[in-house]
């Protein structure tokens, strides 16, 4: 119960980065998000959107996984 009220004053003295930290993570969760669905790999985004990595797991998709997947557009006759 101590380690809570610990956190809570925590994040009551410092909601800047609270907040900062918030629009970091859904901005690159975002990113990753629309990629994955681009590239029609649902299991990278099943775990991009259950897991909370702060950005990390989102940083290591988009500039690792997903460089090696290219969208191709098929145009039907």
């Amino acid at each position: 119960m101590e380690s809570i009220n610990i956190l809570a004053g925590w994040v009551e003295t410092n909601p800047l980065l609270i907040a900062l930290a918030i629009i970091w993570t859904l901005t690159w969760k975002g990113f990753a998000l629309w990629k994955s669905a681009e590239l029609r790999q649902k299991y990278w985004f099943i775990v991009i959107l259950l897991i909370n990595t702060l950005g990390v797991l989102e940083i290591i998709y988009l500039f690792f996984v997903a460089k090696k997947y290219k969208v191709e557009i098929v145009e039907e006759e």
